[in-house]
């Protein structure tokens, strides 16, 4: 016998743990299904977060590692700037499995180590980690499933503008109370980064290709690692490091009959930052309240107002950080004399 439910998410990371927790909180029966065995493992989050979304999580600060005042921008003339935007570095690990608990003390149900290999009407398809295939029935699907969504691809909704990141952990040489992002032309549409964690920082770039010097993004990433050492900023000992794709472009409908998105799968991150886990959270928090209306009052057509909501909130902001991308992109040759008008550090950014 098939089981039912209200709502399936596929994915538990903050966006599908949110959603799970919103629509389990609203009274919905929730199934939460993750393909990982350990909800947030690996970690393929640069780990920083804004101070006002501790306010919207409301689960305490066991998964906060340091707070930064601000932010550091190194631009390729060799010049810098500095901006105040007090944030926290955060194990990213902790923080989704500290949203997941709370969505499964609010009732939903969790199953790992299990993916979803199709949807008809309101069935979904599981295989779960001994290999066995599951069927269960669910009025509203959330697809919270990644960049690479499978939700996302039964809709025909899929990220096709992507970065490739690529991420490692070292040790730095004195703690460090501002995160630090550097521009350089060999990491072409995108930047590297340096984000502190009290004694190690994450060390990463995110690019679109391996740009004009042709090499591969681990070969760029030995270099940055090698000139953050000889600025003496870190011991050029990798810990540890983990890949991954960054959407760096919104999708143009997130919503298709019983079926909806949220954070990566949906195109959620800033397309100049690259920055995700306040808006996953966000859209995961609306994504479930809108579930648990359409199911309510027996409406799918109701999950339209999720979309209406989300873009009311983030639209303006996510098209003028798309348009700054295009502009990146276009004119990466030119990099110093775009980049004022294409990083969130600048005033000329938000200038149209």
């Amino acid at each position: 016998m098939k089981k039912v439910y209200d709502v399936v998410v596929i994915g538990v990371g903050p966006a599908g743990a949110s959603a799970g927790r919103s629509a389990a909180l609203s009274g919905m029966r929730v199934l939460m299904v993750e393909r990982k065995t350990v909800v947030g493992v690996p970690v393929r989050c640069a780990e920083y977060i804004p101070a006002p979304l501790m306010g919207e999580l409301g689960l305490g600060h066991g998964f906060v590692v340091q707070r930064v005042r601000g932010m550091r921008t190194f631009l390729p003339d060799g010049t810098e700037k500095t901006t105040l935007t007090p944030g926290l570095m955060i194990r990213r690990d902790l923080l989704d499995q500290a949203i997941c608990s709370s969505a499964c003390d609010a009732g939903a149900e969790l199953m790992l180590g299990t993916s979803a290999l199709a949807f008809d009407g309101n069935m979904v398809v599981l295989k779960d980690q001994s290999g066995h295939i599951l069927e269960v029935e669910s009025e509203v699907v959330i697809g919270a499933d990644g960049p690479h969504s499978t939700v996302g691809r039964h809709i025909g909704s899929t990220n096709e503008h992507l970065l490739a990141a690529i991420q490692v952990r070292v040790p730095l040489t004195r703690r460090l109370d501002q995160t630090e992002v550097y521009f350089d032309r060999a990491f072409y549409g995108g930047y590297g980064w340096l984000f502190p964690k009290n004694e190690e920082a994450n060390v990463g770039l995110g690019i679109l290709k391996a740009g004009s010097e042709g090499i591969p993004l681990r070969h760029a990433l030995d270099r940055f690692l090698e000139r953050l050492a000889n600025s003496g900023k870190i011991l050029n000992r990798p810990l540890g490091w983990t890949a991954g794709w960054v959407p760096a472009e919104p999708l143009r409908r997130i919503v298709k009959e019983r079926y909806m998105l949220a954070g990566d799968a949906a195109g959620h991150t800033n397309p100049i930052t690259g920055a995700g886990v306040f808006q996953a959270v966000t859209a995961g928090n609306m994504a479930g309240r809108w579930a648990a209306k359409a199911v309510r009052e027996n409406d799918p057509s109701l999950l339209a107002g999720y979309e209406e909501e989300w873009r009311d909130l983030f639209e303006e902001t996510h098209q003028r950080a798309f348009r700054r991308r295009l502009l990146l992109e276009r004119e990466w040759e030119r990099l110093d004399q775009v980049i004022r008008k294409c990083w969130v550090a600048f005033r000329e950014y938000y200038k149209d």
